[in-house]
């Protein structure tokens, strides 16, 4: 069993190859806004470069950056912690899957992958979700896996020129635990009946 695969996805690291499909990706200006904001646009040898730079790239201060690739092998989106901050327990991710790809159930399966590897390998104990107010998908996602709403930082996002909220999520490893056994227990029933 491979500790990275699920049952529609598996997780790997950036090849130098994958610098097609990134580029690809970035050509979407609301998948950027989505992320983080409209950027501009990026030479494919710049990408090229940087798909190289993250191949060679380890687990550094328990940050990492996973190709999300369907079960055929197809790459359909890529996840990255960042802010993993060890003396408190904490942690925060992003996760883009492209948009041909999405409503496939694998930015949730990712997620839970990540989730999984941080608590119960890494002793991580929480982790910190800031999803714009306007990415209604990501905050439809985030409230079926089963993250805590904590709060909302009024007007702290600027696109589209205006300002939107940080809507807040965290979850904790027991939350966490406790949202396996009810997908465990949704699975058993789905296959009983």
């Amino acid at each position: 069993m491979n500790y990275w695969q699920g049952e529609t996805i598996r997780l790997r690291g950036i090849e130098p190859g994958d610098a097609e499909h990134f580029y690809r990706w970035n050509q979407d200006s609301e998948r950027a806004r989505q992320l983080d904001f409209v950027w501009p646009p990026t030479s494919l040898a710049s990408v090229q470069a940087w798909a190289a730079e993250q191949s060679a790239q380890k687990l550094k201060d328990d940050a990492f950056h996973w190709v999300i690739e369907a079960r055929a092998g197809q790459p359909v989106g890529s996840i990255s912690t960042h802010d993993c901050d060890r003396r408190n327990g904490t942690f925060s991710y992003g996760v883009d899957v492209a948009a041909e790809y999405r409503g496939n159930g694998y930015a949730a399966e990712a997620i839970r992958l990540i989730l999984r590897y941080y608590f119960e390998e890494l002793r991580y104990h929480k982790v910190n979700v800031g999803v714009h107010s306007y990415n209604e998908a990501s905050l439809r996602l985030h409230d079926r896996l089963g993250f805590v709403r904590e709060g909302v930082v009024r007007e702290a996002v600027y696109t589209r020129g205006r300002y939107y909220d940080l809507v807040l999520f965290g979850m904790t490893a027991e939350e966490f635990r406790g949202t396996l056994a009810l997908h465990a227990n949704h699975a058993a029933t789905d296959q009983n009946g």
